[in-house]
């Protein structure tokens, strides 16, 4: 059909404006007595075919649709940054300045039980990795950070990690400290662990973003 008559543009008029399918019940209530709605509609469905929207039958209502081929120009597809939870962020500090660190060291110091999915989410972001087993009884994996760490912070090395006087500057520290005080310095951590065993490596649940721990 290369040119329509006036009772498949009146047709084509109601599709393209309607919110929802119409059904042919819905289009005859509308248009003069006498078209013959089905015929039309037949018509309408042979016009647009090849081309970039098609009209279809859905439940015994019709609509306009987008051609099935051309549907990835309507996807858009974003990068939208992982927040990290406030578990994430106490754990992957307590990684970078306690590593070598056990799970037991890390809930340890937080004063609070880490959930499996705070480590698979910092393993999933590639900013801590496996570094080996602890020589102590039940040998714990040990936990320190990556270079993706350090690339994704803007650290030359874990020495760049901000220190004492660095933190009270940017208000992460108070001024008033308990007396000896010190923020550790990872880089002159003495290691006590055994490389890991590739085939030993432990294996864990990927949680992403969904943090089970609540207010930690």
């Amino acid at each position: 059909m290369t040119a329509m008559n006036d009772a498949a543009r009146m047709i084509e008029a109601l599709l393209f404006a309607a919110a929802e399918p119409l059904s042919q019940r819905d289009l005859s209530d509308r248009l003069p007595d006498g078209v013959d709605v089905d015929a039309e509609l037949r018509a309408l469905v042979a016009h647009y075919d090849g081309r970039g929207v098609q009209l279809v039958e859905v439940a015994e209502r019709w609509r306009f649709v987008t051609a099935a081929d051309l549907a990835f120009l309507m996807t858009r597809e974003r990068v939208e940054p992982k927040r990290l939870s406030r578990a994430a962020h106490e754990t992957l500090a307590i990684i970078a300045y306690h590593q070598p660190v056990t799970r037991a060291e890390i809930e340890s110091i937080r004063g609070v039980q880490s959930s499996a999915g705070t480590l698979d989410v910092l393993l999933e972001l590639e900013f801590i990795r496996m570094r080996g087993r602890r020589r102590t009884p039940g040998r714990p994996v040990t936990w320190g950070t990556t270079d993706h760490f350090l690339e994704h912070f803007g650290l030359v090395s874990l020495s760049d990690l901000p220190g004492v006087a660095e933190m009270k500057a940017s208000g992460l520290l108070g001024l008033n400290l308990p007396p000896g005080f010190d923020v550790p310095d990872p880089s002159a951590a003495v290691v006590d662990e055994d490389p890991l065993d590739p085939a030993d490596a432990p294996e864990f649940h990927l949680d992403f973003l969904g943090d089970r721990e609540t207010g930690n």
